[in-house]
């Protein structure tokens, strides 16, 4: 293909020649109005002299013409794996290809949108950016149309961007889908333990789904079993909740798939509400006075959340000085209220080296063990009393002790160690750590303890049971054979890490979820999750893990501390995973318990069809028929009955350039001398015309 075009080079700027043009056209009306003969020639000088300035000449172009190119954008998000959407895809790609490839100077540029997902983008449908990033590395002027195969749910509408020729879209999916999607409306993030909050759910029905009103979803938290909540569709569900534990809670909130729904990946949602203690109530019962209250007295008053309840026996019975009773207070102690009224208002009650004095009636003592099966936490810190006569496990506590006294004291210097089992336990599970330079300091006393229970997780000499720990029906007991955990306070032989002991110890008592030594955890990382099995036993079997597209798998966990298995595993699927193991669940959401392709299935042209009609395209349904191929004109409407349209571009790439001058200086010269002596000549001999 050959092309020729005109082209100046000027010698002088464009102002100088236009002026230079403006001067000679004056002098021409001037000779004619004296009536000069010669006029013409000169004027053909001046024109000789004028085309030698602007410098004409032929430019002649050797082009090969270049191809037109139609971009096709592939959707191959999660939505597309929907119903027959990615057979719908295929067909589309494929005779889109045929009907390219039987035309003659046009080419097929598919792109599909994951090769321009970005990990730091939010989750969804970014055609938009894919679309400008795949124009970028087209050649623009020879892009002769732009072709989106896709459902129609996009999520970057505002980003379009400005295209040189017509947008055309093919839609997949079915005009007569339909869905129904759980979403959260309103969910607290954290909760006060005891009181009710509220979440506020809604099913709403997408597309055209059969005549339907009540459906019944299912509630678990933390993995357990499910409830029956019966809600109706359209209508905003309110669902009451009273935490139980502090820590992270989840609630997960199901709906039943329905036969012929697009999706149930749209079917469950993930609530994490944290639970916190509006205030821990501790009920404190002291013995006899020793330097181990204060102890208990400074770690229980350090926390401002702690209300502490201080019950302290300062003059027992056999005490004789003389002083009237009448005289030793103004109010009597609240024992009734405090040991049987409101007793399980109390989060925890400790005994520290108490006695059986005949102060506490048998009775208070038999609803404190009632109070520990119904849920409640006891935790005793024995004092030489217990090996006696006095002992307190000779009360109506002794059915909920986890090791029995043999009635043996021993005063000796030893050091506590941590026994196998205490190794495996959250609560001196690496406690060692927090040791001093040395070690450990030394006890100097402790009550032989026998084991009826439990797990002994602190040892004395030659492996004798020193801490116990039990779970008794729904509450908890602790039984620590020594009253000389204050010397680690004081920093007798270096000392050792009593508060950290004596914390744990009273949290796990009170159920706080990260010292619950039997628990299953899922964690999300940047590209899978971690699952931490905590337990007593030795080994584990493998867990199962559901992905959220319902396939499971099982996984091996690997022991990486006493007592703590775990496993990594690339989880590249974003949504709510299901992980099992024993008789214990839980769930974790990495990313959206529902992605946002899912959160509006239905294929839909809405925001498809502004840019469509920008640039004279247009959106059709794949389902109707695939349409044909045919050119348009630039500025023509780009659609049609069964067709759409792409505009050629007539794009060339120049193979050689010839020019040819066409005023050669030298020429130009030689005429307008030879005009300029023809004018001299012919003035010469005419002379000028005068008028007589």
């Amino acid at each position: 293909m050959n092309a020729s075009d005109l082209i100046f080079t000027p010698g002088l700027a464009w102002p100088v020649i236009g002026f230079l043009a403006a001067l000679t056209l004056a002098g021409l009306v001037l000779a004619l109005w004296r009536g000069l003969a010669g006029w013409a020639l000169r004027a053909v000088a001046a024109l000789a002299v004028l085309a030698a300035l602007a410098g004409p000449s032929l430019q002649q172009e050797d082009r090969e013409p270049l191809s037109d190119i139609i971009l096709a954008i592939v959707d191959d998000s999660a939505s597309q794996s929907l119903s027959d959407r990615a057979a719908q895809n295929a067909a589309a790609v494929e005779a889109l290809t045929a009907q390219v490839a039987s035309r003659a100077g046009l080419e097929l540029a598919t792109r599909r949108l994951s090769e321009f997902a970005d990990p730091a983008a939010p989750d969804g449908t970014h055609l938009m950016r894919a679309m400008t990033a795949a124009l970028a590395d087209l050649p623009r002027d020879r892009v002769a149309g732009v072709v989106a195969i896709t459902d129609g749910v996009i999520h970057d509408p505002d980003l379009a961007p400005n295209l040189p020729a017509p947008f055309q879209s093919l839609l997949t999916g079915r005009a007569t889908d339909w869905d129904l999607r759980l979403s959260v409306i309103q969910a607290p993030a954290f909760a006060i333990l005891d009181e009710e909050v509220e979440i506020r759910l809604r099913v709403d029905a997408l597309g055209a789904p059969p005549a339907t009103d009540l459906i019944e979803l299912s509630v678990s938290r933390d993995g357990g079993a499910s409830q029956p909540l019966v809600a109706r569709v359209g209508a905003e569900i309110i669902l009451p909740l009273t935490l139980t534990h502090a820590g992270r809670n989840l609630i997960h909130v199901t709906l039943p798939p329905a036969e012929g729904e697009l999706t149930d990946r749209n079917n469950a949602a993930v609530i994490e509400v944290n639970g916190v203690r509006d205030r821990l109530r501790v009920l404190l019962v002291s013995g006899t006075p020793h330097p181990g209250t204060r102890t208990w007295r400074n770690l229980l008053k350090s926390d401002s959340a702690v209300d502490l309840v201080h019950f302290t026996i300062l003059r027992p019975p056999e005490k004789q000085d003389g002083v009237p009773v009448n005289e030793l207070s103004l109010i009597a102690f609240p024992t009734q209220e405090l040991f049987v009224d409101k007793i399980d208002e109390f989060d925890l009650i400790i005994f520290d080296r108490y006695r059986l004095r005949g102060i506490l009636p048998g009775g208070y003592l038999e609803s404190v063990r009632s109070y520990v099966q119904r849920g409640g936490a006891v935790l005793i810190a024995a004092g030489p009393a217990l090996a006696g006569a006095e002992s307190i496990a000779r009360s109506g506590l002794s059915a909920i002790l986890p090791a029995f006294p043999t009635g043996r004291l021993v005063e000796d210097a030893f050091r506590p160690m941590i026994s196998d089992a205490g190794a495996r336990h959250p609560v001196t599970r690496d406690l060692e750590d927090f040791a001093p330079e040395g070690g450990w300091g030394s006890w100097l006393r402790r009550v032989e303890l026998e084991p009826t229970g439990g797990h002994t997780i602190l040892n004395g000499p030659e492996d004798s049971a020193l801490l116990t720990v039990d779970r008794v029906e729904d509450g908890r007991v602790a039984l620590l054979g020594s009253d000389h955990a204050w010397l680690w306070a004081r920093g007798y032989q270096g000392g050792g890490p009593q508060l950290e002991l004596l914390r744990r110890l009273a949290h796990w008592l009170m159920r706080e979820p990260e010292l619950e030594e039997e628990a299953l955890t899922a964690t999300a990382t940047d590209t899978g999750l971690t699952i931490e099995r905590r337990t007593m036993a030795d080994s584990v079997p493998e867990a199962a893990v559901t992905h959220p597209d319902g396939t499971e798998a099982a996984l091996a966990l690997t022991e990486r501390t006493p007592g703590v298995f775990e496993a990594d595993i690339d989880a590249p699927d974003q949504g709510l995973y299901r992980v099992s193991h024993d008789d214990l669940t839980t769930v974790v959401v990495r990313g959206l318990a529902a992605l946002r392709e899912f959160e509006q299935p239905i294929a839909d042209a809405t925001l498809l069809t502004p840019l469509g009609a920008a640039t004279r395209g247009t959106v059709k349904r794949i389902e109707d028929g695939l349409p044909g191929l045919r050119p348009v004109r630039v500025g023509q409407t780009a659609h049609g009955r069964g067709w759409i349209g792409y505009t050629p571009r007539d794009a060339y790439v120049t193979q050689a350039i010839r020019v040819i001058p066409l005023a050669p200086a030298w020429l130009m010269l030689a005429l307008a001398a030879l005009s300029l002596i023809g004018a001299w000549l012919v003035e010469g001999r005419g002379g000028v015309r005068r008028a007589t």
